[in-house]
């Protein structure tokens, strides 16, 4: 005769899977620190090839979860967006030295350079198991609404949301930011280039959520001195 589980007899099953579901939280988030931690590493590496470049993810990192947080993403799509942008540019870490530290304005030829560096990026970081599409971000992140962009000149939806978030968060952060050859803008003078191409460049809801970010509720990037990007 099978005996029927007593209320102990579930009060104490409950109990065990409560331990086990609480040792599972406790795995996946040093997991997720870990990985936080690897991925922070992997940026520190690029940033010390190019001393113009100090910061310049970390910031944009900053500051596309704010605009992803103004737009009411899920928790899990900013932490991914945010993920993405730490290490958006680590394909430069194929492009030689010489180039990224240039004084002067580019050439055709080193531009072209430069410009692999979305592809080579996501060619890293494609088999990387991450929880979020960070390698598809990566490769997308200079891509514009209106199929101007590279690598793949992709047009409005064909890329991710967050890839277009990172693409504004991008722009606006190297803008107002000091290039080997050319002094920053102003935070006002970028927005309103943002604004200017809002929907033929840049997504249009990302770029309002950016405009309400800094002109609504007064968010600023800490120290945009000393970042570069192509």
């Amino acid at each position: 005769m099978i005996r029927k589980p007593s209320y102990k007899d579930l009060e104490q099953r409950i109990r065990a899977l409560e331990a086990e579901n609480a040792l599972l939280d406790k795995c996946f988030t040093q997991l997720r620190a870990a990985l936080g931690a690897a991925v922070q590493t992997i940026a520190a590496t690029v940033e010390t090839r190019d001393p113009y470049k100090a910061g310049h993810q970390r910031r944009v990192a900053d500051l596309t979860r704010a605009i992803a947080n103004e737009m009411n993403l899920s928790s899990d799509q900013i932490e991914g967006v945010r993920m993405a942008a730490v290490i958006h540019d680590l394909g430069k870490i194929s492009v030689p030295a010489e180039i990224l530290n240039k004084p002067t304005k580019m050439s055709d030829m080193e531009l072209s350079i430069i410009k692999t560096h979305a592809r080579s990026g996501y060619d890293i970081l494609k088999n990387v198991d991450f929880p979020w599409p960070v390698a598809r971000m990566v490769l997308e992140h200079h891509e514009r609404i209106n199929g101007s962009g590279y690598p793949n000149g992709l047009r409005g939806d064909q890329t991710l949301l967050e890839s277009r978030i990172l693409s504004v968060a991008d722009v606006l952060e190297a803008m107002a930011s000091h290039r080997s050859y050319r002094p920053g803008v102003s935070i006002e003078a970028a927005l309103e280039e943002l604004e200017k191409n809002r929907g033929i460049l840049y997504d249009v809801n990302v770029v309002n959520a950016c405009l309400s970010l800094f002109r609504v509720r007064g968010f600023q990037i800490p120290s945009v001195a000393n970042a570069d990007d192509m």
